[in-house]
């Protein structure tokens, strides 16, 4: 790794990659099964790490479509994006504003993104057309070979319970993010409340009233021009974890019901190629459940020999919630629970606990049920 030039990307191509950095990709496609497997990826994003090409060395800017000149370039291109009408499982997904609020989505249609090249290259497999509007091309180089290596190996020679098991798993699974890190730097100046008041508002980044002053947290030039970070390895490591996942995704052979960053699970039979719970990259049988219900993206019941999985995004205490209560969902009901929620009040030094309502409900923002076994894709023109 000491040998690769691993650039430090800021200004318009930092932005412009960004743009196309999003993470592993959760959704719901059937939402009752019976015998159902969950699979889970060994270390997924170590093992894409390990032996693919990253973009590396110092980026070229073009604008046009570069394949006409170099049917290989490696990069991040902006693209216009067809998607088959009669793909199973959309493979390409963005960030997509719906009235208020943004949402990742895999939708069919027509739009323009920022993307990976080896993730478009993986999306031609599936019908997805592309026209290319601009590019940055990298230098390839397999850059975190040794140290995925040396740190999976005292993974496997340490038991679970062993904390050099856990730090290992923790530097391998949160090497990546690093690298994509969103830098504020920020300086913080104590004015008067008219001074505030003439601040630009796009400078405040964050701001505690001190009686007749104001502690102002501004951002400063360096954020702009000296990042440490490199959103191009990141942004490299997520697409190819997700160009790995969508082999079982249009598999004819797979039967999905629920997917998430690295997991799987169905009611098929997986081949036999595919499985080895020791080595990166391959599928391990995590449980078997008797009975599953999926009601969104990390919303699900798991009904399993040794008792219930559940799973309830942004709610801590489901201990009032149990099989029936996700049967009750399915039928597009809610159910309310009480739950403890947290609130800061910086200026005060205050913390407050409140009891509050949290609504459970089958989710369709991605996706729009039909039956059982049918749902409606997002579209996009």
């Amino acid at each position: 790794m000491e040998n690769e030039n691993i650039p430090q990307l800021s200004g318009n191509i930092e932005k412009d990659i960004r743009q196309g950095y999003t993470g592993g990709s959760t959704d719901m496609f059937i939402p009752y099964g019976e015998n159902i497997k969950c699979y889970d990826v060994n270390s997924l994003y170590p093992s894409v790490m390990i032996d693919q090409d990253m973009p590396i060395g110092k980026p070229i800017k073009f604008s046009g479509d570069i394949s006409k000149f170099e049917k290989d370039a490696f990069g991040f291109f902006k693209v216009k994006v067809n998607c088959p009408e009669n793909i199973m499982h959309p493979i390409l997904q963005i960030r997509y504003k719906s009235g208020s609020e943004i949402r990742t989505i895999s939708p069919v249609g027509n739009w323009s993104m920022w993307i990976f090249s080896e993730e478009m290259y993986n999306a031609l497999k599936y019908g997805y057309t592309f026209e290319i509007l601009e590019r940055y091309t990298f230098e390839r180089g397999i850059t975190f070979k040794n140290y995925v290596e040396f740190l999976y190996n005292l993974r496997l020679e340490y038991s679970k319970d062993n904390p050099l098991n856990l730090i290992a798993k923790i530097l391998l699974n949160s090497f990546y993010g690093r690298f994509g890190m969103n830098e504020i730097l920020l300086k913080y100046e104590i004015v008067s409340k008219e001074e505030f008041e003439k601040i630009e508002e796009n400078l405040i980044k964050d701001f505690i009233e001190l009686e007749d002053n104001v502690l102002v947290g501004l951002k400063t030039e360096e954020s702009e021009d000296n990042s440490n970070v490199s959103i191009a390895i990141a942004a490299a490591i997520t697409a190819y974890a997700r160009i790995h996942m969508s082999k079982f995704k249009n598999n004819s052979k797979i039967r999905l019901f629920y997917t998430d960053t690295d997991s799987i699970y169905t009611d098929s039979e997986i081949d036999s190629s595919y499985v080895d719970p020791k080595l990166l990259g391959k599928l391990k049988l995590e449980y078997f459940c008797e009975k599953a219900i999926f009601l969104g993206p990390k919303i699900y019941c798991l009904k399993t020999k040794n008792g219930l999985i559940i799973k309830v995004k942004g709610l801590k205490d489901i201990s009032s919630l149990t099989f029936d209560s996700f049967n009750h969902l399915l039928s597009k009901k809610t159910i309310k629970v009480s739950h403890k929620k947290w609130f800061r009040k910086i200026s005060e030094g205050k913390i407050t606990i409140k009891d509050q309502l949290y609504t459970i409900i089958m989710t369709e923002n991605k996706r729009k049920l039909l039956s059982y076994n049918n749902f409606l894709l997002f579209r996009i023109n």
